[in-house]
């Protein structure tokens, strides 16, 4: 059986004095779901503030990383870094995709490195609205699977998380009907199946896009989604915390 992931990705919010109290916060509130997993996405600057911070079980990671170990790369942050701070790691979101032009071949190198400096993985893929529209969502995801995992090997997919995140629903406050996520979610793990076998049963896939408590439980119900990437509804603890609580008794 999968326990469900609840995981909250900041963006670019919060720095580290507040992200230390809102760590500390939700951390409590995530021991009382003990059936529920719970990590944040953090940016770098509040990394260490947070997981010093984190209680229980509540785990936090970076939001993305460089494909290269170590170089001449200014700004940038290695996995080998982060691996020193944090356990997780979230690679291929769609801004990251979309606004600074990450292509899933990118993407698969990032997946190979994080892998190779013992971190855990959330992998995100989805379509545009475009996309959505012409029909080609599960081709597009498909795609995006392939390249972002070709490095991966049967002994690593474990590490592995899929967030499914159609991209015309991310800050939008439109979000995908129990039947587009439940489709694209299910559509994620026979992908996974068919190159891993049973690991597809075990494997989490998330559902990110403008999620919040009046839209989670409906969303939740679907066989195939095993939590959420959740972006401004974890910016605040008490939004947050109250999806946790969806999840643990839905």
């Amino acid at each position: 059986m999968r326990t469900p992931l609840m995981a909250g990705n900041w963006k670019m919010h919060h720095g580290p004095a507040a992200a230390a109290g809102l760590t500390a916060e939700i951390g409590a509130a995530a021991d009382s779901h003990p059936g529920v997993d719970v990590a944040l996405f953090v940016p770098f600057v509040s990394l260490t503030a947070a997981v010093g911070a984190a209680a229980g079980r509540l785990r936090v990671g970076a939001q993305n990383a460089h494909e290269r170990m170590s170089g001449a790369f200014t700004g940038e942050i290695s996995c080998d870094m982060l691996a020193e701070i944090c356990p997780l790691v979230l690679l291929g979101h769609s801004e990251r995709r979309h606004l600074y032009g990450e292509s899933s071949a990118l993407i698969g190198k990032k997946v190979a490195a994080a892998l190779e400096s013992g971190l855990e993985v959330v992998l995100c893929v989805g379509e545009t609205l475009d996309e959505r529209e012409s029909g080609a969502t599960l081709d597009v995801v498909s795609a995006q699977l392939a390249a972002g995992l070709a490095s991966v090997d049967d002994g690593q997919i474990s590490r592995i998380t899929i967030a499914y995140e159609p991209v015309w629903a991310i800050g939008t406050g439109r979000n995908a009907s129990l039947h587009q996520a439940g489709e694209a979610c299910r559509a994620v793990r026979e992908r996974i199946r068919d190159g891993y076998g049973d690991a597809a049963d075990l494997l989490r896939v998330l559902y990110g896009g403008s999620v919040n408590t009046a839209n989670w439980a409906e969303i939740a119900a679907g066989p195939d989604v095993d939590g959420a990437l959740v972006g401004g509804a974890s910016l605040e603890a008490e939004s947050f915390i109250r999806l946790i609580a969806i999840t643990a008794t839905g």
